[in-house]
């Protein structure tokens, strides 16, 4: 045994948005307070966050919410908590020598308790994974945000790489793809739509350089220095290389955007105005993908698998089909464990003797 193998290890600490603890409105209630207070996220002054949060949000949406939830809950949990908890073993089996956790922006395990059981584990180098595929200063942003302030609680810091947004990653779109073909096969469908979450047009164009920002298809056709930190330009390159994948044409996929709420504008175009139009234009087999999502959950399974299936027959289309996300598919936990792998940091700062 050696000295140095308690101390030179390496931390992976796959982190996601977070889920509430059960499927009821006060759980809910504690969820949405944390997520939707974080200024990240509803990005006004303070007091009309307050008022927005205390006096319109809270007192109706947690009721809403729990009984979507209840809609998709298993009997191990939370779906979104479920497939995290698979992904972080699968990842562990592929990289024995590490130490993998799963940490949520919001609720539980928490951030602080991921990285202090990477410390715990004697792990100084620490390569942190944000589950979000497409940059986000609401979700991506934030999550680094937070991840800074709970490193420099430490009075001896670790190391910390965090991984950049994974986009178009050759390993994800792979991933996706895979989950994709067989729904494809199965279906046959006449459209496929990639539908992402949504942003208000505000934080798109704050993350512009200039502060100007057109939001339309033409700026988004490719990343460049003046849309790289562009949510809807990377959701569009997602959308672009998975077509690729899949070998769909430009008119057989459609890009929209979902989970909209309040009166302020939104990316367009809308997913459920898509689907409804769609729909009334005769289609009648529609596979749908959540390039956005690594893990089914409330927004994939209830917002697209249930609603938005219903919405499309009253339409007037007979089938909407679902494409599972990535989930923990071995796929998908080869290709984290290769990106984490390709992001480790240098070796640790303390290379103590080798003790036989």
């Amino acid at each position: 045994m050696t000295a140095s193998s308690a101390v030179d290890k390496t931390g992976a600490l796959l982190i996601n948005l977070g889920t509430p603890e059960a499927p009821e409105p006060g759980p809910v209630r504690r969820y949405l307070r944390e997520f939707l207070s974080d200024p990240r996220v509803i990005d006004i002054n303070p007091i009309g966050r307050w008022l927005l949060l205390n006096l319109i949000i809270l007192p109706f949406r947690p009721a809403r919410s729990a009984a979507a939830y209840r809609k998709v809950w298993t009997p191990k949990g939370s779906p979104l908590l479920v497939h995290g908890r698979e992904l972080t073993a699968a990842v562990q089996r592929r990289l024995p020598d590490w130490e993998v956790r799963l940490a949520m922006r919001y609720g539980e395990p928490s951030l602080r308790d991921g990285l202090t059981a990477l410390r715990a584990a004697g792990c100084d180098r620490i390569v942190a994974m944000p589950l979000y595929p497409q940059f986000a200063s609401s979700s991506t942003g934030s999550t680094v945000e937070a991840l800074y302030a709970e490193v420099g609680r430490h009075w001896n810091t670790p190391f910390v790489t965090v991984v950049p947004p994974f986009y178009e990653h050759p390993d994800f779109i792979e991933a996706l793809a895979a989950r994709g073909r067989p729904v494809l096969d199965d279906l046959d469908p006449e459209h496929v739509l990639f539908s992402f979450h949504g942003l208000p047009v505000r934080h798109v164009t704050k993350s512009a350089p200039s502060g100007c920002c057109r939001v339309d298809d033409e700026c988004c056709a490719r990343i460049s220095i003046e849309n790289q930190n562009c949510y809807r330009a990377q959701c569009f390159a997602t959308a672009r290389a998975l077509a690729t994948a899949l070998g769909l044409e430009t008119p057989d996929y459609t890009v929209s955007f979902q989970s909209r709420l309040g009166r302020t504008e939104w990316i367009k175009p809308y997913t459920d105005i898509v689907i409804e139009e769609l729909g009334k234009r005769g289609v009648k087999r529609l596979a749908v993908f959540c390039p956005a999502f690594v893990a089914d959950c409330l927004e994939t399974l209830e917002e697209i698998g249930i609603a938005a299936a219903e919405s499309f027959r009253e339409a007037g289309g007979d089938r909407l089909e679902l494409v599972p996300a990535v989930n923990a598919t071995d796929r998908w936990a080869d290709g984290v464990a290769a990106i984490l792998q390709a992001s480790e940091p240098p070796a640790s700062r303390r290379q103590l003797p080798v003790v036989t």
